[in-house]
């Protein structure tokens, strides 16, 4: 199917909306069964095949009603328009990203697969990381409903990807969040960013999660729509895997956890698949609510029934809730399910079957239960005093069969539903004015650069104190980063580490990146440098980059130009994974974010994980000692298209970003790695945004040590001026503190890799430990003025 029609306006959403509609109507074209006088059967749709019904309500297009009407050769019924309208969704189905999405599996070589325990397209990707343990990871969005409801919306982010960690057979040990708000001084950023905040560290503090990392990031062009992504991870031994599948006829269909509410009705079909248009309130959906409390107990029930062996296959209620966990279940597995949909816990009982299939409520979970083990499964689920009710059980029919009060609603083939939707190859071109934008470099536009060690000194400054690149703590606070007493490194540096296995001293590395200011400049380079930098950032840390997860933010697919940066952005990403030879193991795509015709910048979040054989060697990136010598791994070059330096000072986007450097990328990995590993390294930090400068003032700020830094070595090896030195953000390159004894062992290292090093200062206490970060003979600033100038931004907006 690949027909394009014109975008349908949205439903009217709310719980009263839809009340005061089938009052006013008797009988509602988009749900029919709430006349008392019309059931609205398989037998009765089959009879009236011309009753209208109002698909483009529910966020269907004219192409996609037909096609429904051909799979199931006849009219649908309203619950199973229900279930079309909810699994087609763009955030369901992936129908504009799908044909984009295979080139990871295009570009995934064998040596690439070999760790991935599980393939594309689960809830989680798994990896095998050693010794019998495998971890799983992912990051999902949650953007809409943030907006929408920022508390709620954020933490049911968090409650929704930590269930799809607990549905692989996992324990899950941590969370990581990618934030992005509009511009920090406006009105409407401090509801969304204290709602968000506050919701995310509420539900995973509750849930006992440390939250180790992730970005936020403040900018104009996430005014209307801001993003909430939110990375889970868990832990497993390898025999602990769980897959969605329903198979063995007999087997039963269990839905357990909290009841079903008209809380998120439509979410995934309203709210990720059409643009939020201003004064559009009235037709959002009620966004889920969280309860973080119920979610844990739900967690120890789970890995109890795993662990008792008496769960065939599972799957967690998220996005489109029962339709999307029985048609996936089914689906996946023999084909074949009978549903009695009355069976189903209410915590509303005026909710019609529709809504029962569509709604969002969280905190559950559908699993499938041979009969012989039922009884201990009810007995496990009752010993944690979980809701639980039988559905139906698995059949060997090929079709998912819904039951209302005796009368059979739904009768589909669960691929239709699930797997085999519409599949949209949309028109795409380059934006005209995108030659013109990176033309415009920082250069043709005549930006003044600083000079003197004054004007430098003040743009350092002013770059730290910047929204982007000042402190976090505010937002960090919030949340608890070593509960369970696993986390060696959590935020502010450069990757959050867990350890794994307390015994063998196993551990894993984590680092979410993405730069929506280079993918705007250029889309496949942009998804490349968010690669790179996770990976570096893992890798600063001592550990090796082994898999990647990613959400690809995007705004509406059928403008050419958006498709087109989601296409790019796509196919660079899958190209650099394959250069950096780590595959990505599973994700999600976000999509219509936009207000009207502004979209936000194209936002290709990627997650990294790597794998330490010892976490106790892990590398922080702040100094820990005085008299280490400072290098500079990797070269600079006039690196400002999209930089810090040109948004902060000039408020300038244009030209190109830095060049991605895969061979480079991987060699500083090594020589990371190996330096940790052997001790021969006691801090490590990446150089991205704002360059060496912000690198090493970060490094100064981390444990309060100061630095003597001298530049001339670079000025004359790479041939570029001190401010180039200072702040270009040329890729591939990092600082370490080496301490004096492992110098010689550290550069024989680099110089046999022939990987350009240099050494660029000292860390020094100060005297009376009052520490510093100077640049010889060009400024000195003090860590108090530091510290206060970046701590003092989110203070100052936000308390």
């Amino acid at each position: 199917m690949t027909t394009e029609s014109p975008v349908i306006p949205a439903h009217p959403d709310t719980r009263e909306e839809r009340t005061n509609e089938r009052t006013s109507t008797g009988m509602s074209s988009t749900n029919p069964s709430a006349d008392k006088k019309v059931k609205e059967t398989v037998e009765y749709a089959a009879a009236n095949p011309d009753v209208e019904q109002d698909w483009a309500s529910l966020g269907l297009k004219e192409n996609e009603y037909d096609a429904i009407r051909e799979v199931l050769g006849r009219r649908p019924t309203s619950a199973e328009l229900a279930m079309y309208s909810v699994m087609w969704s763009e955030h369901c189905s992936y129908k504009s990203s799908k044909v984009h999405l295979r080139k990871f599996g295009e570009y995934l070589t064998e040596d690439m697969k070999k760790h991935m325990l599980v393939p594309i397209g689960e809830n989680a990707g798994v990896v095998d990381i050693g010794q019998n343990w495998a971890v799983t990871f992912k990051v999902e969005s949650h953007n809409s409903p943030t907006m929408v409801e920022p508390y709620q919306g954020a933490a049911t982010g968090v409650g929704g990807i930590v269930r799809d960690i607990i549905s692989m057979g996992a324990r899950p040990v941590a969370v990581m969040d990618q934030l992005r708000f509009g511009a920090i001084d406006h009105p409407d950023t401090a509801r969304v960013c204290h709602g968000a905040v506050a919701g995310i560290g509420g539900y995973a503090n509750s849930l006992g999660l440390p939250n180790i990392g992730g970005e936020t990031i403040f900018d104009p062009a996430y005014q209307g729509n801001p993003l909430v992504n939110a990375l889970a991870v868990g832990i497993m031994k390898h025999d602990d895997i769980h897959l969605a599948n329903a198979s063995g006829a007999g087997n039963k269909v269990v839905l357990f956890g909290a009841r079903t509410g008209g809380d998120g009705i439509g979410g995934a079909s309203i709210l990720s698949s059409e643009s939020f248009e201003e004064g559009s309130e009235s037709k959002r959906p009620a966004v889920q609510v969280g309860d973080p409390f119920s979610e844990k107990v739900l967690i120890e029930c789970c890995l109890e029934l795993f662990a008792a062996d008496t769960v065939e296959g599972i799957q967690d209620l998220g996005a489109a809730g029962i339709s999307c966990a029985t048609s996936e279940l089914a689906s996946n597995g023999d084909g074949g399910m009978h549903i009695a949909l009355d069976d189903v816990l209410l915590r509303d009982p005026t909710l019609t079957p529709e809504e029962i299939l569509m709604s969002e409520s969280q905190e559950r979970m559908m699993a499938v239960v041979r009969p012989e083990k039922l009884d201990e499964f009810m007995e496990i689920v009752g010993k944690w005093e979980v809701e639980t009710s039988v559905l139906g059980e698995v059949t060997d029919t090929g079709r998912l069969v819904i039951e209302w009060h005796g009368d059979v609603i739904v009768d589909v083939p669960p691929r239709s539903v699930a797997h085999d939707g519409p599949v949209y190859e949309r028109p795409y071109s380059e934006p005209s004015w995108q030659a013109e934008t990176q033309a415009n470099t920082v250069d043709a536009a005549g930006l003044a650069r600083p000079e003197s060690g004054d004007e430098l000194r003040q743009t350092l400054l002013d770059l730290v104190a910047s929204p982007n690149l000042c402190s976090k703590e505010w937002v960090t606070n919030q949340y608890d980063r070593y509960v369970q007493g696993n986390t060696a490194l959590a935020f502010p540096d450069d990757a959050g580490v867990i350890r794994v296995d307390e015994e063998t001293g196993l551990g894993i590395a984590l680092a979410t990146d993405a730069n929506g200011r280079y993918t705007y400049l250029d889309p496949a380079t942009g998804a490349q440098l968010a690669l790179a930098e996770a990976y570096r950032n893992v890798a600063t840390t001592g550990a090796r980059p082994m898999a990647v997860t990613d959400c690809l933010n995007f705004g509406s697919p059928e403008d050419p130009a958006i498709m087109w940066q989601l296409a790019t952005a796509i196919e660079g990403l899958a190209k650099g994974c394959q250069a950096l030879g780590v595959p990505v193991t599973g994700g999600n795509v976000s999509l219509y974010n936009q207000t009207g015709d502004t979209a936000i910048l194209p936002t290709p979040v990627v997650g990294v994980m790597g794998v330490f054989d010892d976490v106790t060697r892990a590398t922080p990136s702040g100094f820990t000692g005085a008299g280490h010598a400072i290098y500079l791994l990797g070269e600079t070059e006039e690196d400002f298209g999209g930089s810090a330096w040109a948004d902060v000072a000039h408020g300038h986007l244009g030209g190109l970003p830095p060049k991605f450097k895969p061979e480079a990328e991987r060699e500083l990995g090594e020589i990371l790695i190996n330096a940790s590993r052997d001790g021969m390294i006691d801090t490590a930090h990446d150089l991205s945004e704002g360059g060496l400068a912000i690198a090493v003032a970060e490094s100064v700020m981390r444990f309060g040590m100061g630095a003597r830094i001298w530049l001339d070595e670079v000025i004359n090896r790479d041939g570029v001026d001190l401010f180039t030195a200072l702040f270009s953000e040329t890729a591939a390159r990092a600082i370490v503190a080496v301490p004096r004894s492992e110098e010689v062992r550290f550069t024989d290292m680099c110089t046999a890799r022939n990987f350009p090093h240099v050494r660029i200062g000292m860390t020094d206490a100060g005297e009376d430990n009052q520490a510093s970060l100077e640049v010889v003979d060009q400024f000195t600033i003090g860590l108090q003025e530091l510290l206060e100038t970046s701590k003092g931004t989110m203070l100052k907006h936000f308390g």
